[in-house]
């Protein structure tokens, strides 16, 4: 039978069949919970008929209304690329630009059913500037299907989607030869094309590969069979799509679960409710708290409909426990007898999807399952080239680019390695400012220093040292451009402050880069560094209960706030000396504008790199408005304003 479907044909309304009485509703809605759910994605390079593929699957699986396909004839004249045929691809292409375009800008998430089995399909770009929102796609699904033009074979996009796939741990992928139709139906074509990506993907440890000839446009070897290719004996991608094993994959592994609520609805009940990440469990069995190591049984698995007997991944449950001990939302409770890491620094791949680059020392936001905690990278072992996978020496990475680093927490957190369980080794980063998602990575193992170092216990605490010289200890961050008059005010409330029998000590730009940032150059991964150094340094001499002045540009946010965030409450004081650049060129008595201006000074803030000014400093000081020494009084009023000082 000949599957190839005429302009005639596509013309024909396809509606989803009605279901004709409550009780029959009733037995459809049963039906449908009880099929399995598969998350797949679409990806390939561009133009090769992915919107189209999973267009022509909600076609054939009749889940196009009628009153959608209307729109989608009209939207064909208008937009489509086929002729007078209905072009499939503008189900998916949803935004105007792409459809202007006719390329996929977003991804694009379609839900269709069959007899056996649920299906959430992601539609991802091709283009290489989306490589992120593919990696998006990518990151909750269980199965691959990477499309290969039949004219074009394997191509560099081929290789940077694989090494994606790869590395987001897909391990059932379909290599699917489109556009079969325009070499002919050659068999051979479609045999060289499996036999070199068989070849080329050999080293990515994928579990299932399997390679299907198709015609997205005209539905060959997509839902049915086609009579124009008796050499191809394998399944169609429906068929494929519908026995592919992916549930026991995550039954398997060791129960997680991370705690999402803790469900106290009245005295005599608590329980601790999330959806089960992988693994199976039931009453009676020992689960530990992955974090602090308590263990209890469990007593019920409690749902909307009543007890389970036993539930496994993917099952939202409330698990209650015999004993009561503490667990808190984010805590992840575990099989006892096979327990995640916990650790609070890891090495990890890392996928960055921001516009503004990673640099390490830089503080954000990190979210594992149901923790989030504040971490950073330490160090960017390499960066990997995706379209040649080497590994390149980086000190920041870019929008879209991979490395593989070291990220330090502010307190231990339980994971698995991404490689053996992806939902308890998978992370986000988040931008503490913007609240956007910036980076999504994959935990390769915890570091062993992590457990190896500890906190000394020390008996002359804060405290005692700020008592002895009665003071309260503070950091004053002085914070401004080249010439606006930092360490010149600093030095005078330095020396107020000595006068008054205060404490103190400068930490000043220049004189820290003189020693302990000797190395350290003018990038911005660099500065980000200096920054770093220099708020643990005025951290330690906080502990030693000193009022410390730090005189530096600090030109970023986030850097200062990591300086904040390093210190107690109230122990940060901003000092923004607001100086227009005009007149720090004007007293520019090192000449470094005029170098900067002249193109011989290379990042320099305010010229040719940013200042980012503080939004709501603690002190303003308006150096057009007086002079330094005016400035100094200024800032030591405020202080006794503050109770810092008498």
């Amino acid at each position: 039978m000949n599957t190839s479907a005429s302009p005639a044909a596509m013309a024909t309304p396809s509606v989803a069949s009605p279901v004709e009485s409550p009780e029959a509703f009733a037995e459809y809605l049963a039906a449908q919970e009880k099929k399995s759910l598969l998350r797949f994605l679409t990806c390939g390079s561009v133009d090769d008929g992915k919107s189209t593929l999973i267009g022509r699957l909600l076609y054939d699986t009749k889940l196009v209304f009628e009153d959608h396909l209307l729109a989608l004839e009209k939207d064909s004249r208008k937009h489509g690329t086929t002729g007078e045929e209905i072009d499939l691809a503008l189900l998916l292409d949803g935004l105007e630009a792409e459809r202007e375009q006719g390329i996929t800008i977003d991804v694009a998430y379609r839900f269709f059913t069959t007899e056996r089995r649920k299906f959430i399909v992601a539609d991802t770009p091709g283009h290489e500037q989306y490589t992120r929102n593919m990696a998006t796609g990518a990151s909750t699904s269980d199965v691959a299907v990477l499309l290969v033009d039949a004219r074009h074979g394997i191509v560099t996009q081929t290789r940077r989607h694989s090494f994606i796939v790869s590395l987001l741990g897909i391990r059932h992928v379909i290599v699917a030869v489109n556009k079969i139709d325009l070499v002919g139906y050659d068999e051979k074509i479609f045999t060289q094309i499996r036999q070199a990506y068989q070849a080329f993907a050999g080293g990515f440890g994928f579990k299932t590969l399997t390679a299907i000839p198709i015609s997205a446009r005209y539905g060959d070897n997509v839902t049915a069979r086609s009579e124009r290719m008796p050499w191809y004996k394998g399944p169609t991608l429906l068929e494929h799509l519908e026995t592919v094993d992916v549930e026991e994959d995550r039954a398997s592994r060791p129960f997680r679960m991370a705690v999402q609520w803790v469900n106290r609805p009245n005295l005599d009940f608590r329980g601790y409710s999330g959806t089960i990440a992988s693994g199976r469990v039931a009453p009676g069995d020992t689960l530990v708290v992955a974090k602090s190591g308590k263990a209890s049984k469990v007593k019920r698995i409690v749902t909307y409909d009543g007890d389970l007997d036993q539930a496994a991944a993917g099952d939202a449950v409330t698990v209650t426990l015999e004993d009561e001990i503490d667990i808190s939302r984010g805590d992840l409770l575990a099989a006892a007898n096979d327990r995640p890491e916990v650790a609070d620094q890891f090495a990890a791949h890392l996928i960055w999807m921001h516009d503004e680059p990673l640099f390490p020392g830089r503080s954000y936001l990190l979210k594992c399952g149901a923790k989030t905690v504040t971490a950073s990278v330490t160090d960017l072992k390499h960066k990997i080239d995706v379209n040649t996978f080497e590994h390149l020496a980086a000190k920041e990475l870019r929008l879209n680019e991979v490395t593989f680093c070291n990220l330090s927490l502010s307190e231990p957190i339980a994971f698995d390695s991404y490689d053996s369980n992806r939902e308890t080794g998978a992370f986000i980063l988040i931008d503490r400012f913007t609240n956007a998602t910036v980076g999504a990575g994959m935990i390769s193992y915890g570091l062993r220093r992590a457990t190896n170092v500890h906190w000394q216990a020390i008996d002359v605490s804060k405290e005692s040292h700020a008592a002895l010289k009665a003071q309260k200890p503070a950091v004053l961050w002085f914070t401004g451009l080249s010439g606006s008059g930092k360490s010149t005010i600093a030095n005078i409330v330095e020396k107020k402050l000595h006068a008054m029998g205060r404490h103190t000590f400068i930490l000043d730009g220049d004189n820290v880069r003189h020693g302990l940032n000797r190395d350290l150059g003018f990038t911005e991964a660099d500065r980000v560094e200096n920054i770093r150094r220099v708020g643990e340094v005025a951290k330690l001499f906080v502990d030693a209960g000193l009022i410390v002045l730090v005189s530096f540009i600090s030109p970023f946010r986030a850097e200062r706030r990591m300086a904040r965030d390093l210190v107690g409450p109230g122990e940060f004081i901003e000092v923004y000396v607001d100086t227009p650049i005009e007149d720090c060129e004007a007293r520019d008595v090192k000449g470094l504008y005029a170098k900067a201006r002249a193109g011989k000074l290379k990042n320099f803030t305010g010229i040719d790199s940013p200042y980012e000014a503080p939004e709501s400093p603690e002190i303003r000081l308006d150096t057009t408005a007086g002079t330094a020494e005016e400035m100094a009084d200024r800032l030591i009023e405020s202080l006794r304003e503050r109770g810092m000082i008498a």
